[in-house]
Formats: structure tokens, sequence, C-alpha cells
């Protein structure tokens, strides 16, 4: 039987509305599967991203772990080489210093500024630290490196220009050196030099007083002369006697010649210190 008019008229919108459906859907997944994959590839952007950042940290945790073990290990090996020099300067120093090396050592610092480096020794347990004036001439920032390799800012509190003597102060409680009488100081008598030559740390060397009242840079006859050796980098540092105490401040030495070494006697450094934290502080230290 042949179909009528209006059964064709509804098959046919019956048709195209069954076709405008696929296609819709067919362009409904079309947009949905572009956005999923837009969606997946922002994604994977950001998870590449994020392990470019999370291995370039890790290189850069590595590399400060290596650096780490290598200042450690360097610095292990430093103690270890301060521990065997000394054990062999207090072998050949004999008996008039064999007791006394371990002990004084701890009193004295090397002075590191941004332009140059000297060395320094503790006047006190609260950290007064005296050294020469001019191994702070031209810097800007003063550290402090204490014989267990700790560097710590140092505060300047003041100096002598005649007598090249400069104050400062870390800290902190540290073993103080004492100061001798340098009246009682003896021509001849066994002394060492403790400091930091040519940027050797805490190295010491052995000498005698060779004479005593010798004129310095000022023409003030206040400097004991010594065959210790000294070089640049012992400025500010220990002469120090038999008993352990201080009997002077190594300050320079004759250029051209051998052994020809003075310090200013520790009567001197006691009375310019103390002027200047009188002056400074309202107060003596020594």
């Amino acid at each position: 039987m042949a179909l009528k008019k209006h059964h064709k008229i509804m098959i046919g919108g019956l048709s195209t509305f069954l076709i405008v459906l696929l296609i819709a859907n067919s362009v409904f997944i079309y947009i949905l599967y572009g956005q999923l994959q837009l969606s997946y590839n922002r994604i994977e952007s950001d998870i590449q991203e994020l392990k470019t950042d999370t291995q370039s940290k890790l290189n850069e945790l590595t590399i400060n772990v290596l650096q780490t073990q290598e200042e450690l290990n360097s610095l292990g090996s430093e103690i270890g080489s301060i521990g065997q020099e000394m054990n062999l300067l207090k072998a050949s120093a004999g008996e008039d210093f064999s007791g006394i090396i371990e002990e004084a050592i701890k009193g004295v610092v090397t002075i590191r500024t941004d332009v140059g480096q000297g060395t320094g020794f503790i006047i006190s347990e609260e950290g007064y630290i005296v050294t020469n004036a001019h191994v702070l001439v031209g810097g800007r920032e003063i550290k402090a490196i204490t014989y267990e390799q700790k560097s710590i800012d140092a505060e300047f509190i003041g100096y002598n220009p005649d007598l090249d003597i400069a104050l400062l102060k870390i800290s902190g409680n540290y073993k103080e050196l004492q100061l001798a009488n340098s009246n009682d100081v003896q021509i001849g008598e066994k002394v060492i030099a403790i400091g930091n030559p040519l940027g050797l740390q805490f190295s010491v060397s052995q000498g005698i007083v060779s004479a005593m009242r010798r004129p310095g840079p000022s023409g003030l006859e206040a400097y004991i002369q010594t065959d210790a050796a000294l070089n640049p980098g012992n400025s500010g540092g220990p002469l120090i006697n038999k008993q352990g105490k201080v009997i002077g401040i190594n300050n320079f030495k004759i250029g051209g010649g051998e052994n020809l070494g003075f310090a200013l006697e520790s009567n001197y450094i006691k009375d310019s210190v103390n002027e200047i934290s009188q002056k400074v502080m309202n107060q003596t230290l020594i």
C-alpha cells in the first residue's frame, strides 16, 4: 500500500531531525574532544615544566651538597694540618714551648678585610681583640677567623695611629692571652711569634729577643727586636714568652735584612688599649 502524502512528510521530517541530531552530536563530540586535547596538552606542559624545575632544583641541591662536602673535607684537612703542624712545632720547640703553643694559639685570630689580611689576638674573654691599625686600612668589612675556623664579624672600637694599635670586638666568649710586663723582658730569652704569614693561618716561628727599646716608625723607642721570622700577614700577631704571655705585638720588619723583626712592647699595648677603651666605652680592659 502506497504511503500517503502526510506520512511521507512525517518520515522526511523525522529523517531530517535525526540527521541534524547526528551532525550536532558529532560537532559536540568534536568540540569536546578538542577541549580535552587542549587540557591534556596543557597538563602535559605543566608536568614537563614541573619536571624541569624539579630537576633544576635537584641539580642545585646536589651541587650545594657537594660544595658543602668539599668545604667540610677541606676544613677537616686544614684543621688536621694545623694539628699536625702544631705537634711538629711542639716537638721542635723543645721544653721551652712544648706546653704552651697549644693553649696560646687558641687566643690568636686571623683578621681579614675586603682588601687584605693580618693577625690579631684576644685580650679578654668577652672577645676584645688587638691588632695593628694598618691591617685594617682601606677595608670596609672586618672578620675575625678563630682557631676553630669560625668567621665572625668584628666591630671596630678605636685605634691609636701613633702606635699602630687597633681595638676590635667579636661576640662570644673566648680564651684570652695575658700581657706580660715588658720591663721584665731579657735580651736573649726565647720567644715565639704566631701569625698568618702570606695567608698561612696560625703559623708559629721561634726566635730570641735580640734587643729592647728599638725606635719605631714614629721614633718612639718602644720596640722589641727579634730574630723570629716575620712576614706579611704576621702584623698584629703576638710575640709570646716561655710563660705563654704576650710581650709584644708583631709590627714590622726591615726589608732586605734577615731576621730583623720588631714588636711593640706589651706595656705600650696595655696603655694604648686602655686609652682607647676609656675614650670610647669609659672603662679599662686590661
